[in-house]
């Protein structure tokens, strides 16, 4: 078994990786590069493998740089199922549809500078319509669900906490009469942070693929964030000026919408300047991600189902607007009340947000807040390392305003979040192969891990590929039996025990199936059952509390 390594091997974006063994070969991963030109160029390369050859693919999550070369991957030739988490299948739809879009229109405007130059047209890296062709390959599971790829192949999506359905994914592959389990962590979120859950620790691995964002870093608790965030707010509004914060459009604008949503419905404390002040959320696909948290409710923490359950919506306030128009859009720049405007791209690299900079920027009264990792050569990285002037929509603008980075809305785990989670492994993994990192957090991590621990870690650097050595590896047996656990029994009786009263009849047998001795695969049949019983019952219950309210609201 092989693994090579064809994204985020040097930097944090294009995350890419290549298992082949002696029947299949499976993507884990199809990210676009994003940063400079020398970055976005990458993504028109050719693939370092046949798409053709591709039986699978594994998508960790629904970031552009994670997923955002799928449509070219289809272009190209790959023909087969892309599995991940039904969350994650339902953003996939806005993000590679909007990527698309932003393809078209990028394409469009270089080709107008082209043709004055007398240049050759340029074709798009994929378009819109590529995009919603790419979607029919999707194949959406639930979490903890035992997924047979083939005979020789099994996954579970385990969930990483870093965004809306985002995943660790564990895979076993069968060679001959012996398995070995890969654990992919994809990008791991910061524990006790709202609205989802923490990463979930991972016991038992031969190879581990690991990101390391932030290897050499500590974040401020988040907690201390929003109370600077408010203060930042506070100190912009009595000057006169805007708030704007370039936010990833899934995932940190709804964290910053609950965060928001506490202060203005009154579950904490906070100045009375804000309270005539509105906030916009002015970006389409932000919006449309925001819609589809609220259907996936079953995949909250239990402090944001609670929420739901008493009929409060934890991503709505009363001074929250969503702007969809450009019309909209221009208006909040016309318009010089002082606002919080909350925008994307997160990175400023496409999107409104360049406009709302472009307005803002040269204004000394006004604050740009960043709240997640800026990649090297982007636009973000650029003024938060203290730009003087940057250039806007080929204009020249003086970097006046107050510039502001809150790394504690960062939904990375930070150094020692990604030891944590680490060093919840019973045993040293075989390789631990440390991806999705600039050089620097890689190399200072793998120190600290084998300080820590005395685990060597390989620091992947390049399209580097490792064959995977045939020794220490498990039998049959001893992994279907490391698939279905006690902790995975427990687990199920306890999602059991949760489902609704309409459905005991079903629930008292399958407990009763999980007091018997059973075989792992029957085990693991009647938990898939559970999992999809979960998400319908909480879902209709969150669709009954947003009726009920809408009923209120006309009456």
């Amino acid at each position: 078994m092989k693994i090579q390594f064809c994204g985020a091997s040097t930097g944090v974006t294009g995350s890419c990786h290549l298992i082949t063994t002696e029947n299949h070969k499976i993507l884990l991963d199809c990210g676009q590069f994003q940063g400079g030109k020398a970055q976005e160029a990458l993504n028109y390369e050719p693939f370092p493998f046949d798409p053709t050859e591709i039986d699978y693919m594994i998508l960790s999550h629904a970031h552009i740089d994670h997923c955002g070369r799928i449509p070219l991957l289809i272009k190209r030739g790959f023909k087969g199922q892309i599995y991940c988490t039904d969350a994650t299948a339902d953003l996939l739809d806005v993000m590679l549809k909007d990527s698309g879009y932003i393809h078209e229109k990028e394409a469009e405007w270089q080709n107008r500078k082209n043709e004055r130059a007398g240049r050759p047209a340029i074709e798009p890296l994929y378009t819109f319509n590529d995009a919603v062709d790419s979607l029919k390959y999707i194949k959406p599971v639930l979490y903890n669900q035992l997924i047979e790829l083939n005979p020789e192949m099994k996954i579970v999506f385990n969930d990483a906490g870093h965004i809306l359905g985002s995943a660790i994914t564990e895979l076993w592959v069968t060679e001959g009469e012996n398995v070995s389990k890969i654990v992919f962590s994809g990008d791991l979120g910061v524990m006790e942070r709202p609205i989802l859950r923490n990463p979930t620790i991972i016991k038992k691995a031969d190879y581990v693929i690991m990101e390391s964002t932030y290897g050499n870093r500590l974040h401020p608790q988040n907690s201390m964030d929003v109370k600077k965030l408010l203060g930042i707010i506070k100190e912009t509004t009595e000057r006169g000026g805007t708030t704007v914060i370039p936010s990833f459009a899934v995932g940190r604008t709804q964290e910053l919408i609950y965060e928001l949503n506490r202060v203005y419905d009154g579950k904490s404390e906070y100045d009375k300047t804000l309270e005539n002040i509105m906030v916009y959320v002015d970006s389409p696909m932000a919006t449309t991600a925001t819609e589809v948290f609220k259907r996936n409710a079953q995949v909250f923490d239990e402090e944001t189902k609670e929420f739901i359950t008493r009929g409060d919506n934890p991503l709505d306030f009363k001074n929250l607007k969503f702007t969809r128009t450009s019309q909209e859009s221009m208006w909040l720049n016309a318009n010089t009340d002082p606002k919080v405007i909350i925008s994307a791209s997160g990175m400023c690299e496409a999107g409104r947000i360049r406009h709302h900079l472009k307005h803002n920027l040269w204004n000394k009264k006004a604050s740009i807040v960043f709240v997640g990792y800026q990649a090297e050569g982007t636009l973000g990285r650029i003024l938060v390392e203290g730009a003087k002037e940057v250039t806007l929509f080929g204009e020249k603008v003086q970097v006046n305003a107050q510039i502001h980075n809150l790394e504690g809305f960062s939904g990375h785990a930070d150094r020692d979040g990604l030891l944590q989670w680490l060093g919840g492994f019973q045993k040293e993994p075989k390789h631990i192969f440390l991806v999705h990192g600039e050089p620097d957090a890689k190399e200072d991590f793998a120190k600290t891990v084998e300080k820590r621990f005395g685990y060597k870690s390989i620091v992947v650097s390049g399209n580097s590929e490792f064959t995977l050595e045939k020794d220490e590896i498990v039998s049959k047996q001893q992994a279907m039996e490391e698939m279905v656990t006690t902790e995975t029994v427990n687990k199920t009786r306890d999602e059991i025990q949760g489902v609704h009263r309409r459905l005991e009849d079903i629930i008292y047998n399958a407990g009763l199936a999980l007091n018997e001795s059973i075989p792992p695969e029957k085990l693991a049949k009647i938990n898939n059952i559970l999992q999809e019983l979960e998400k319908s019952t909480i879902n209709l219950g969150t669709a009954v509390n947003e009726e009920e309210k809408e009923q209120e609201n006309l009456a």
